[in-house]
């Protein structure tokens, strides 16, 4: 090989083993260049993921906060209504507590109505429980309220200290009973005097003037009172006195109507005042008290059948109507369109139903028996009464009456 050719194969070599190395120098400085951008991007996205998630962990507890926030916010709002609401409601039962005291004693009074209390038995006074308006809430609704008012201290008004709220008296059910108690025994002893002699029936009227004003709503005290006026009529003589007293028992009668229609003494006792005032009437005023007389009666034996006196009256009724003049039934007639009409058979009916009821029942109604027997011409039956009430002692004015009816019955008999 020539010289050229082998310097041209040396320096190929040469150059060849020069540009391999160059390639080795080259991939090893790419391949560490290779590794640190990844090592560099690796970072710088673990980097950016920590911060992320830093950032998010932050969010996170802000909303959260928020939420609670909220939530507490929606809380408060409802236990402000709660507490104005519970603030109306201890107003409006502030404003009805005043009330409240009637309210119960009326709805007590009706429930011991019907039953009688002994005298026995009677409770001892107790002095009425004092409760303070603040101790009618409970301890959570104190706190509720002592809560609104600590929030909202500018607009409350209700929030000096030490200033109570009004105290109530709750009556208690010994005051009740004592209080019924009390009326029972002026009722018991009314009753008592008005069948005594004159002078307890005048204690009885003046007791009973005495109580108009605490009991004048009472049915069974007006209608007492009305009855105490009929005594009064009894005891008196002078007629203007009769005629006041009739007059003004009449209208207690008639309140007592009014207010319950349905009491059959009071009723009674309206037919009374009725047949009392007929005595001192004009024929016209004697028939109009005559029927009002007989509707009263009629209804007090529907709602008292087995009241005796009821049916005595009646039957002094029908002997009345029976005993009337002719003029006095054209002008019933005139008047009213039909007369009133009745048999001394009816008297007779009623006055042996007041035997068959309580035999032994009165003087007059023994009395009354013989007139209907003598005016039937039954001369045996009346004096079979005539000796029934002779046997009865004279107890009052209306047995004095009695007697001299019967006496002139006996002398017409005898002859």
């Amino acid at each position: 090989m020539s010289q050229p050719d082998s310097r041209a194969l040396v320096l190929s070599a040469l150059l060849g083993a020069a540009g391999i190395s160059l390639a080795l120098v080259w991939y090893k400085s790419r391949k560490s260049r290779v590794s640190t951008t990844l090592t560099d991007h690796y970072l710088s996205n673990n980097e950016r993921h920590s911060q992320l998630n830093a950032d998010d962990r932050s969010g996170g507890a802000v909303f959260l906060f928020q939420g609670k926030q909220t939530e507490m916010l929606e809380k408060l709002n409802t236990l402000i209504l709660c507490v104005s609401e519970l603030k109306d409601e201890v107003k409006s039962l502030k404003e009805g507590i005043p009330k409240l005291q009637e309210q119960v004693r009326e709805e007590l009074r009706g429930k011991l109505e019907s039953r009688r209390v002994s005298p026995l038995h009677r409770a001892t006074r107790r002095k009425r429980t004092e409760i303070p308006i603040e101790d009618c809430l409970s301890s959570e609704e104190a706190e509720s309220e002592g809560g609104y008012v600590t929030a909202h201290t500018d607009t409350e008004e209700e929030s000096d200290e030490g200033n109570k709220g009004p105290t109530v008296n709750f009556p208690t059910t010994e005051d009740l009973v004592e209080e019924k108690d009390e009326f029972t025994l002026l009722m018991q002893k009314a009753d008592s005097l008005h069948t005594g002699p004159e002078s307890e029936k005048k204690e009885g009227f003046m007791m009973l003037l005495e109580k108009k004003d605490q009991y004048g709503q009472e049915v069974p005290f007006l209608w007492r009172l009305a009855r105490s006026y009929g005594d009064m009529f009894d005891l008196t003589s002078d007629i203007e006195d009769k005629k006041s007293y009739t007059e003004a028992g009449k209208i207690f009668a008639e309140r007592a109507i009014t207010l319950d229609p349905m009491s059959a003494d009071s009723h009674q006792w309206f037919a009374i005042m009725c047949g009392y005032m007929s005595e001192y009437e004009s024929v016209q005023n004697k028939i109009k008290n005559g029927y009002l007389f007989k509707d009263h009666l009629d209804k007090a034996i529907e709602l008292k059948p087995q009241d005796p006196l009821s049916y005595y009256l009646l039957g002094r009724w029908c002997y009345a109507v029976s005993q009337l003049s002719w003029i006095e039934r054209k002008v019933a007639a005139t008047l009213f369109g039909n007369p009133p009409t009745a048999t001394i058979q009816d008297a007779l009916h009623y006055f042996h139903k007041v035997e068959e009821i309580r035999p032994c029942y009165s003087k007059f109604n023994y009395v009354c028996l013989a007139k209907c027997y003598k005016d039937l011409g039954q001369r045996v039956h009346a004096l079979k009464w005539c000796d029934a009430a002779s046997a009865m002692a004279v107890a009052s004015n209306e047995d004095k009456e009695a007697q001299k009816e019967l006496d002139s019955i006996l002398s017409s008999l005898s002859q």
